[in-house]
């Protein structure tokens, strides 16, 4: 179950929810996009990229004609994946993008943390969300110590992940992803 929690800038709780029309709501009202999608599509533990992508390209194209993206790729971890305290400290800094960030978690879960308007918001993502943080929004990500997710980026940049880090130490003092 996905669940959003709202705190402030200095940690403190300002409030939690768990379900899922609060958590698009209070993320809409922040200019996040949240939206829960089928994830019908019968794939394996180990499936490929190519598998994922295969499997929902119907959304895909879709998502891609609607809103302009023109590149996608799949992200996939597992507590087996190599390099993983590298992987998980790369996002764990506040970050933003010159593009939109864009993911659909067709397995999994992982947890992103949007600093906005004085506060962080924590959403727990998961198996179904589709979440689209627009163009300049500070974020980082927390995949946990052990991950598990597969999900579809799509860019409007032909380069793909590229973030520029703010250098705030913020994340610092919220609590990690510990799955």
């Amino acid at each position: 179950m996905s669940r959003l929690t709202i705190y402030q800038e200095t940690g403190e709780i300002e409030a939690e929810f768990q379900d899922y029309e609060n958590i698009r709501q209070r993320l809409l009202e922040a200019g996040i996009v949240l939206e829960r999608w089928s994830t019908e599509k019968a794939l394996a533990e180990n499936a490929s990229p190519d598998e994922v992508l295969a499997a929902y390209d119907s959304f895909i194209q879709r998502v891609k004609k609607e809103r302009g993206y023109v590149t996608v790729d799949v992200v996939s971890l597992n507590p087996q994946s190599p390099n993983i305290p590298e992987l998980r400290a790369k996002f764990l800094d506040e970050h933003t993008h010159s593009e939109d960030e864009v993911r659909f978690f067709v397995d999994g879960t992982g947890m992103f943390y949007i600093h906005k308007n004085s506060r962080v918001y924590m959403i727990l993502c998961e198996k179904g969300d589709f979440i689209n943080l627009p163009a300049g929004t500070k974020h980082w990500f927390d995949m946990g110590p052990r991950p598990f997710f597969k999900a579809i980026r799509l860019f409007n940049n032909p380069e793909g992940w590229v973030a520029h880090y703010t250098g705030d130490k913020i994340a610092d003092r919220f609590p990690k992803y510990e799955n």
